[in-house]
């Protein structure tokens, strides 16, 4: 008797959680679904989307919905990325290979972790649309030649992650001992050179680990900027005050982020600042959110609050845990579909026009 498929046990991304849970070790899922602290940030980024509710319209011709927009220029089969996500052969063996082959069927843009587990050339053989993340290693050298390779293997954008000058107390891991837990043979295939001694993939639950540079700062970013051509995103933004400075720092586009509660528990959800951050850059540069995204509806939500795209992270791990590249393409074409049919219901019929007039705040939740 053939096994069910598991997809059939489910209708939508919330659903697809406990599924994983059941398919992965107890601290390779705690490491993908955990927050820092006590997981209150974790839990805000999904709540912030009930916060706001949809003003639908009628009468309108949606017989065709368009889903494509662009990000720096370049174009998007829907405004939907791959957030960058560490050791994806945690959750399955053929790690980023089966992400960026489902990325590619579905033509999303996948941002490549430098703790990816494939090596950044390997990713980019798939031929998806991509976009590499930076952590900045205390050996600025490092980073140096991370982007040089990213550049001569066609990644479109460095997206350099500001929010981690210190790794965030993420409990979970503490008390799974992530440090001697992790599989040796798991490392950040990339970023090799960045071990001082492990392995660069264990080392990084190390407490005594200064695995981040902690003194990267605005003026660093002249720096970056003279390693390659490619455009910069800075992912991590949370106030109006870093949106400011970085559009006077000449950046290409920023992500509002928490960094999925991983972070700093007690910061704001990201949906909740995004409004003022997307003010304080006043069109000059693209915005993009992340953080709890698990529907379609949840995507008009922010770009009707002035987000260029969303990325979406846990959603499409848990695909690639319960069934590889299928899994995540599985992900993908359902938030897909879902985003046509609740752009349909609210009468917009291209990205662009979905509008601030879209959304209001949901009654006593604000």
């Amino acid at each position: 008797m053939n096994e069910q498929d598991p997809f059939e046990l489910v209708a939508n991304l919330t659903e697809l959680e406990p599924l994983a849970r059941d398919r992965m070790e107890r601290p390779a899922f705690d490491y993908y679904a955990g927050g820092a602290g006590s997981e209150w940030t974790l839990e805000q980024n999904r709540a912030a989307f009930d916060r706001w509710v949809l003003r639908p319209r009628y009468l309108v011709d949606v017989s065709r919905i368009e889903l494509a927009t662009t990000v720096l220029g370049q174009p998007m089969s829907m405004p939907v990325l791959l957030a960058p996500t560490a050791f994806h052969r945690l959750a399955h063996p053929e790690g980023e290979l089966a992400t960026a082959r489902a990325a590619l069927a579905v033509k999303v843009t996948m941002c490549v972790s430098t703790s990816a587990t494939t090596p950044l050339e390997e990713v980019a053989t798939t031929g998806v649309s991509r976009w590499f993340q930076l952590y900045v290693h205390r050996d600025r050298s490092t980073a140096e030649r991370l982007v040089s390779r990213a550049y001569e293997s066609g990644y479109g954008a460095v997206v350099l992650t500001i929010d981690v000058p210190y790794l965030g107390e993420r409990e979970r891991d503490v008390k799974n001992r992530m440090e001697q837990w992790f599989p040796e043979e798991i490392q950040a295939a990339s970023a090799r050179a960045l071990s001082t001694g492990g392995t660069a993939g264990r080392e990084l639950f190390d407490p005594d680990s200064r695995f981040f540079d902690a003194s990267l700062t605005w003026e660093d970013l002249d720096w970056l900027r003279a390693l390659s051509p490619l455009p910069i995103v800075l992912k991590g933004v949370m106030t109006a005050e870093d949106a400011t400075m970085a559009v006077e720092a000449g950046v290409d586009a920023l992500v509002v982020s928490n960094h999925g509660g991983r972070q700093l528990d007690g910061a704001a959800a990201a949906l909740d600042v995004l409004p003022e951050v997307v003010e304080a850059v006043g069109g000059r540069i693209d915005v993009m959110v992340d953080g709890g995204v698990r529907r379609g509806a949840d995507v008009v939500k922010a770009l009707a609050l002035g987000a260029r795209a969303v990325l979406i992270g846990r959603p499409y791990l848990w695909g690639l845990a319960i069934g590889g590249e299928a899994g995540v393409r599985w992900v993908l074409e359902t938030l897909r579909d879902e985003l046509r049919l609740a752009m349909a219901l609210t009468g917009a019929t291209g990205v662009d026009q979905i509008s601030p007039a879209m959304v209001g705040p949901a009654a006593g939740r604000r």
